[in-house]
């Protein structure tokens, strides 16, 4: 026989006590559910399936707001890139407007506005379908501030 400290002996005592009382719990467990009737049976299954619908409709909204926090980020960054993008645009249209209050011909005029639609019908074609959703979304974007804006100042 192999010489054992007390320790070692106590230790295995307490686990021996421990999956005792576990099996006691177990049999203790199963004489109850062999002795409800299926109403009772029923009314605990029931409360169970309760729970865990509760606990992942929990889970799903989390989930879903996940998402939508992640789709709130994606959308401030398109609304960065999108505002770059209206001042480059604003800086253009405010110098082709300064030039064009010179003094030109109707003639000229006309020529000066097919080019520069020419120019926005390409760079709208040469756009990606994704940066198409990105100008749209930013554009619903400032419209739904504007509108925020608006209502803060009528409440005023």
């Amino acid at each position: 026989m192999l010489p054992v400290d007390s320790r070692q002996l106590e230790n295995v005592k307490g686990e021996l006590l421990k999956l005792t009382k576990k099996e006691t719990m177990a049999q203790r467990g199963l004489d109850r559910r062999a002795e409800e009737t299926e109403e009772q049976n029923n009314g605990r299954l029931s409360i169970m399936a309760k729970r865990g619908q509760k606990r992942r409709a929990e889970e799903t909204e989390e989930k879903i707001n996940n998402r939508l926090s992640d789709m709130v980020q994606r959308n401030d960054a398109l609304f960065e890139i999108a505002r770059a993008r209206y001042l480059e645009v604003n800086a253009d249209f405010q110098l082709w407007h300064t030039l064009a209050r010179t003094e030109e011909t109707e003639e000229q005029n006309n020529s000066l506005l097919t080019a520069m639609a020419q120019s926005g019908q390409k760079r709208i074609a040469e756009e990606t379908e994704e940066q198409r959703n990105s100008r749209l979304s930013d554009m619903a974007h400032r419209s739904q501030e504007r509108r925020a804006e608006e209502n803060r100042r009528t409440k005023e």
